[in-house]
């Protein structure tokens, strides 16, 4: 059992004093989930993570039903939790999406690229520069509309089909959404496979670009148990925003090997012990995964959500 007062916080050095949350459980975690969840257990758990104190959850896709069927209700879903007193990105895979997320009043949009050809072909069934100049209109009409812009970017550190993925190549891809009118960058690791030195050199060279770590974000998945390793390194690149999915939830449906996103509560936990603020109360966020895991019929994956809550119930 964990005594009170746990994690001891000890500070380390060049780390950052606050880190912003990117809560992407609500649409990243639940468009992997073979069933289709209710719209209003849905609306609920984005309130619930509200209330938890994230501040940026990532709501819904406005994609075709085709190809994301489990977020068909975009359009019922957005206005029950159009009201909370959070930043409520929503995805766009093109003008259409974009039509359908302004007409709801949505102020924050992010698109979807990819750093290889391969899963461009997969995900959007374009080459990269046609997926590029898709998202061209897009970015510009949304930002006309004063929408806030995040560019996401995948396999931003390795290609299921391809393998390694050439630092240079993601630079080049970044620098066209950044060119294009990004706000921000998301640095996808879809299938889990980067390690900490390939983060800072990533980062590094991005930097050169003319991208400083200010402008990015970190989207790490825990195949192979490195997500929480390289969210440090990249904490210590000066890097303030940090993509997790509260429980753990979530994949790539275009990519099988990949597995869940970093678990939000372990990450929480993390930075809660290196003196970190999140603004995050944990333990009504592990309630709050906790009480999702029981609408999947499931454990949570995240091991600080399992460590809290059987906790919970030995002390009931």
């Amino acid at each position: 059992m964990t005594a009170p007062g746990l994690p001891m916080t000890v500070p380390a050095r060049d780390l950052p004093t606050r880190v912003r949350i990117h809560e992407v459980g609500a649409r990243d975690g639940l468009q992997n989930e073979k069933a289709t969840v209710p719209t209003e257990i849905k609306a609920e758990f984005i309130r619930r993570l509200a209330d938890a104190g994230l501040t940026t959850i990532e709501a819904t896709s406005f994609v075709h039903p085709k190809w994301v069927p489990q977020l068909a209700d975009a359009e019922q879903l957005f206005p029950m939790v159009a009201g909370l007193p959070v930043a409520l990105p929503v995805l766009v895979p093109n003008e259409r999406g974009l039509d359908r997320a302004l007409a709801l009043g949505a102020g924050r949009v992010a698109v979807f690229a990819s750093a290889t050809e391969s899963f461009a072909k997969a995900n959007l069934n374009r080459t990269v520069n046609e997926a590029l100049a898709m998202f061209e209109p897009v970015v510009s009409r949304a930002k006309a509309a004063s929408v806030h812009v995040r560019g996401y970017l995948s396999m931003c550190f390795g290609d299921p089909w391809e393998g390694p993925v050439p630092i240079a190549q993601v630079v080049k891809v970044c620098r066209a959404l950044t060119d294009m009118g990004c706000d921000e960058l998301s640095l996808g690791d879809t299938i889990g496979v980067a390690t900490p030195g390939h983060v800072v050199a990533l980062l590094a060279a991005l930097d050169e670009a003319g991208i400083p770590p200010a402008t990015l974000a970190v989207h790490f998945h825990d195949t192979y148990g490195q997500a929480l390793a390289n969210t440090l390194a990249a904490l210590q690149q000066g890097v303030t925003t940090i993509d997790a999915s509260a429980g753990g939830l979530g994949g790539c449906p275009y990519a099988k090997s990949a597995t869940g996103n970093l678990a939000t509560e372990d990450l929480v936990w993390m930075l809660r012990g290196l003196g970190i603020d999140t603004g995050i109360d944990l333990g009504r966020l592990v309630a709050t995964s906790t009480w999702m895991a029981a609408h999947l019929g499931r454990p949570s994956p995240s091991r600080t959500v399992r460590a809290l809550s059987h906790e919970d119930t030995e002390e009931q």
